[in-house]
């Protein structure tokens, strides 16, 4: 009960806030979580494809493979920036599966594609689970 000249929120009223606050935040996450993994996806997949690209350029080029293990850094005549390039830090989508991507993690050269975890290019895509 309010008295005259008192102003301020009742205790009712910030229950109320707080209680909405939390519940947009609880539906705001996941859904944010959900976009970060997607773009993540798309940067990951257009990151293999440019190395995949480069690695058929410098095969044309120097008319030899590049064995397994070779750094991305041999590539850095037909790669902007190939120095610094690395994934992004988090989840990316493989299918309908999520695999996490560390700090620690970097592009690689298996069999003359580009991979991360294991994983080309064609693995790495949203689907919407059934």
């Amino acid at each position: 009960m309010r008295r005259l000249g008192q102003s301020g929120f009742a205790t009712l009223e910030v229950i109320l806030m707080v209680t909405v606050i939390g519940i947009l935040a609880a539906v705001a996450v996941p859904r944010f979580e959900d976009v970060t993994a997607r773009a993540n996806t798309a940067r990951v997949q257009a990151d293999l494809s440019s190395i995949d690209t480069a690695i058929a350029l410098y095969e044309m080029n120097e008319t030899t493979a590049l064995s397994n293990g070779a750094a991305i850094s041999v590539l850095a005549k037909y790669l902007t920036d190939a120095a610094n390039i690395k994934p992004p830090v988090g989840k990316a989508y493989t299918g309908t599966s999520t695999i996490d991507i560390g700090a620690s993690d970097s592009y690689e050269i298996k069999d003359g594609r580009a991979v991360l975890k294991e994983k080309t290019a064609g693995e790495f895509y949203y689907k919407a689970s059934e």
